[in-house]
């Protein structure tokens, strides 16, 4: 059976609907198979499952950093799929955040630099007010002077948050954020991700391996074989991990 979370018009800032996704060279593999799901405005989704899954390339559709080879994507309002270069650039580094494992911070540019640089890349006026109080906000407010390589790995990624804030994004996609974190760092990375959607009606989706991780989330959502296997609303860690170890349907 195909599992439906049907996107609610009006209310859902990225909206998937029969999204399907065959990389080139994969000849009758599909990363994704059909997919009907929707991410509501100021909501906090973990999308999980075994490797293969299709996980990350469900978070590169919804985000428009890859094009469907099927169906429909909406994201804050656009239908990215009829959108085509420099459009879509435009409309990513304008309404979407990213946040990835690995940081990709600008080791040359300061944190101030890099927290900057989608915007000016998009040549956008920057808010400067809002972009000096975002790495206030992750505790970094002390250290706008300083390089990536002078920070801890927390650090790092909380300047990749503050970038990802600092455009004022309807949608933050997050692809294993604490990944390469340990484990006090990645409850602080997860912490500000909760309190931004709290507090400004962010929404962030957020792939993720970790229960405890996807336990911050409003709702998590399952994916197997490229297909969605359902979702989990108001999780917990005990809940999740339990949901992982059943067999797939």
């Amino acid at each position: 059976m195909v599992t439906v979370l049907e996107p609610r018009v009006g209310t859902d800032v990225v909206a998937l609907t029969g999204v399907t996704k065959v990389h080139p060279g994969q000849v009758g593999v599909r990363a994704l198979d059909g997919v009907t799901v929707g991410f509501a405005r100021g909501s906090f989704t973990a999308v999980m499952g075994p490797s293969g899954s299709g996980k990350s390339t469900l978070l590169h559709c919804a985000a428009g950093l890859d094009l469907p080879t099927a169906g429909r994507v909406v994201l804050a309002g656009r239908d990215i799929g009829a959108l085509r270069e420099p459009r879509l650039t435009a409309v990513r580094r304008r309404r979407v955040g990213f946040v990835f494992q690995s940081f990709n911070l600008v080791d040359a540019l300061s944190v101030w630099d890099n927290v900057l640089l989608p915007q000016r890349l998009a040549g956008a006026r920057p808010d400067v007010a809002w972009a000096r109080e975002v790495p206030a906000r992750v505790g970094l407010g002390d250290r706008a002077g300083a390089r990536p390589g002078e920070l801890s790995g927390g650090q790092q990624q909380r300047v990749a948050l503050a970038r990802a804030l600092a455009g004022r994004p309807e949608v933050v996609f997050g692809d294993e954020p604490t990944g390469a974190l340990d484990l006090a760092a990645g409850r602080g990375v997860l912490a500000l991700l909760r309190r931004f959607v709290d507090d400004s009606a962010t929404t962030v989706v957020m792939v993720t391996h970790d229960p405890a991780a996807a336990a911050w989330a409003d709702r998590v959502v399952f994916l197997a074989d490229g297909r969605l296997a359902g979702d989990l609303v108001a999780p917990t860690a005990a809940r999740v991990a339990a949901r992982l170890a059943e067999p797939t349907r």
